[in-house]
């Protein structure tokens, strides 16, 4: 089994798995929101309301991390099938990594915003 360092899980079916529970998360997250005002007359009372409480500061984070891991682990795969030595020459493998580091810098970015905008650090 070969595993790479910059792969999330540690094969490919681990990075399988958490594709899947990820992508459950964010159908969840997106199920309850559209129900949430599908069901409510949502003003920003009850907005602030609903996102006021730990349960869906948590559900949010989660979502938000979700989120993080699910991309980059899609984008792992498209960068590693497609910036190839034998389809972009030999700079390849440089630029394969500095899209890898764009990436992860993006994703920690949404992250640490998310964090300060849900508990206002």
């Amino acid at each position: 089994m070969v595993t790479s360092v910059t792969s999330f899980g540690r094969s490919g079916l681990s990075d399988w798995l958490l594709q899947r529970i990820t992508a459950t998360i964010m159908t969840a997250y997106l199920i309850f929101i559209v129900a949430y005002f599908g069901f409510n007359d949502v003003d920003y009372a009850s907005w602030k309301a609903l996102n006021a409480g730990l349960p869906m500061k948590m559900f949010s984070l989660l979502t938000v991390l979700s989120i993080a891991i699910h991309s980059w682990i899609g984008m792992w795969g498209v960068l590693t099938d497609y910036v190839t030595v034998r389809l972009m020459g030999a700079k390849a493998t440089a630029l394969r990594m500095v899209f890898q580091l764009g990436v992860i810098a993006v994703s920690l970015l949404y992250v640490v915003w998310a964090i300060d905008v849900l508990w206002g650090i």
